[in-house]
């Protein structure tokens, strides 16, 4: 039912943006037939890559051609996604000049000077602008959506990240952590992708490897192959796994498995203690904040995530949604380490993401907690990534004292 109700939403949702441009492209265009029926068939035929890909993706059917058609499917929907957003800006514009125009002409109407008014502009010269602003939009979105993929594509960002610990004793000062998160992998991201991140990281000298949720897109069986690499991740302390929301749409339980199987210490609700030197770190992971509706057991819990644990020196949350933040500065951890929102990956997505969130990037501080959110390891969707780079982020631990971190 649930796969029911949100393929009903999605189609509705890509499918309104898709009549919009076939309305505000198409139409002015006054194509003669069979060019306007062509036109239009081609728009419902790119309107069906995207929602056929979603069809195979939870009907899970397997073939060679399927990577192929995915990669055609989310590459169209990511240049629409920017012609959509083009034309409602335009369009925006165009209503506030056309209200701007309709109250000075009303002013003159009031104040006897609307005497003098020009004739009215020239249709046909008014259809040639038309058509002009149509094809330059066009063509942006084209140019964008390249950039974009460019982008999504690349090597990731390596931001160096100091967080300042007011208790951090001098055996824990300069931990390193290193976190990967919202890889994404299947869809267009294979094993290529992840060997790529892999290598990245085993150069980075990690004491731990935080991998903060949404390791797939999938199913185990369908994306095993691609993820394999993350075996080779190498840390100094371990590395360790929490669930995103999208492990719960592809089988939670089974992909904690996997990442078991794969190395990774899965933390659900649950802490470790890590000690070097005479300084100790607590490190405790909680499942998604939507996790109990899929799993019960699954209930993201900060404060359960501690219960019975010794004294530390830092405490350190793993949550893949930042909005766990409201739950971990009441239960007392000095960093909290978080995914989910990729940054917003490109506008007007990133308005998407910051709904019910602290903030969707960068290093904050809320009270007595650091926050720090990554804009993700790979991306979701259409392989667009504009104004929010993918990033493996090094985390290092530092005394307050020493740190040139302000928060801002």
């Amino acid at each position: 039912m649930f796969y029911i109700l949100w393929f009903i939403v999605a189609f509705a949702i890509v499918g309104s943006g898709y009549a919009y441009v076939g309305w505000r492209l198409i139409t002015p265009a006054h194509l003669a037939p069979p060019w306007n029926w062509l036109a239009w068939g081609a728009l419902a035929l790119l309107l069906l890559l995207p929602v056929t890909s979603m069809v195979l993706q939870v009907s899970r059917v397997g073939a060679p051609w399927k990577r192929g058609f995915e990669w055609a499917a989310y590459v169209s929907l990511g240049f629409f996604s920017l012609i959509v957003t083009l034309l409602i800006l335009r369009d925006a514009l165009w209503l506030i000049g056309l209200g701007a125009r309709k109250g000075a002409a009303f002013l003159a109407q009031l104040t006897g000077a609307g005497a003098g008014a020009g004739a009215p502009a020239d249709p046909v010269r008014r259809q040639a602008l038309v058509q002009s602003v149509n094809v330059a939009l066009l063509a942006a979105a084209g140019g964008l959506a390249g950039y974009g993929l460019f982008e999504a594509r690349r090597r990731p960002s390596v931001p160096e990240v100091e967080i300042p610990v007011d208790t951090l004793p001098a055996s824990l000062a300069g931990f390193r952590i290193v976190q990967i998160s919202d890889l994404h992998a299947g869809l267009t991201i294979g094993r290529t992708f992840v060997e790529t991140v892999v290598e990245m990281v085993n150069t980075l000298d990690a004491d731990i490897v935080a991998f903060t949720g949404d390791m797939a897109d999938g199913k185990v069986a369908e994306l095993h192959f691609d993820v394999e690499p993350l075996r080779n991740l190498r840390a100094r302390y371990g590395k360790f796994f929490i669930t995103g929301n999208h492990e719960y749409y592809s089988g939670a339980l089974a992909w904690c498995e996997e990442a078991r199987q794969l190395g990774f210490d899965v933390l659900l609700n649950e802490h470790r203690i890590i000690t070097r030197g005479t300084g100790s770190l607590l490190l405790a992971g909680v499942t998604d904040v939507s996790g109990g509706q899929f799993v019960p057991e699954h209930r993201s819990d900060p404060h359960r995530a501690i219960a019975g644990a010794p004294r530390a020196d830092v405490r350190v949350l793993l949550a893949h949604q930042p909005r766990s933040l409201y739950e971990s500065q009441k239960a007392g951890y000095d960093v909290q380490i978080s995914g989910h929102t990729h940054g917003g990956q490109f506008f007007p997505w990133n308005l998407l993401a910051t709904v019910g969130q602290p903030c969707i990037m960068g290093l904050r501080k809320f009270q007595d907690t650091w926050l720090y959110v990554s804009k993700g390891t790979g991306y979701w969707g259409p392989p667009v990534r504009i104004g929010a780079r993918s990033e493996i982020a090094l985390i290092t631990l530092v005394p307050a004292k020493a740190a040139g971190a302000s928060g801002a």
